[in-house]
């Protein structure tokens, strides 16, 4: 484990301690220990997340991921096909293709979907690709983009309104837990890695 892995991980093991009802928080601590082959120990990590947010189809993802790398052949398959059916359901087209291509790998059969994935063709012509959006089909788009950046361009093209809203509110969160100086660049660093990965745009 490298020094900046074991900083990311104390960091949202504290956000994830201090805030246990924090989806963030527990996502992202599963997401480092992941990162840091830390496999068994991100299991809990994810399965929090998804208690907190049933429809959280990345975390289904990365929890499934890491029974397979711990040779749990039939818990990771049972994951995954959870996962592909709340992915699906929701439009979550990049999680849900990584699960297929995952329990292809693993032998698995992928799930038959009751209901057709959702277009684009939403009430207002827009669906938010952050997975866990819980506005579903019926987001709505951001009226300009919240930065006058390349990201916030991206922000207003990706994510709907009420995601960013609950950013906003998760960022005062972040900001007070970690003790972030937004005056400093480390603190900017920081407070933007925290807002790409509540977003899903890492």
């Amino acid at each position: 484990m490298t020094p900046a892995q074991a900083e990311r991980i104390a960091q949202f093991r504290k956000m994830a301690q201090d805030d246990p009802d924090n989806e963030l928080g527990h996502f992202g601590l599963g997401k480092a220990l992941l990162e840091a082959g830390n496999f068994a120990e991100a299991i809990p990590a994810f399965e929090r997340a998804i208690a907190l947010n049933p429809d959280f189809s990345k975390a289904y993802q990365y929890l499934g991921e890491c029974y397979a790398r711990l040779n749990q052949r039939e818990k990771a398959l049972e994951i995954f096909s959870r996962g592909y059916q709340v992915a699906d359901r929701r439009g979550d087209r990049m999680p849900r293709d990584e699960m297929a291509q995952w329990l292809r790998q693993l032998g698995g059969q992928i799930p038959t979907t009751q209901t057709p994935t959702p277009s684009a063709d939403t009430p207002s012509g827009f669906r938010c690709q952050r997975p866990g959006c819980p506005a579903g089909p019926f987001a709505r788009p951001l009226p300009a983009p919240p930065m006058n950046d390349d990201l916030g361009r991206l922000i207003q093209e990706r994510i709907c309104a009420d995601c960013w809203r609950d950013w906003l509110a998760m960022g005062i969160k972040v900001i007070n837990e970690l003790r972030l100086d937004l005056s400093e660049e480390s603190g900017q660093r920081t407070y933007e890695m925290y807002m790409k990965q509540y977003l899903g745009l890492e």
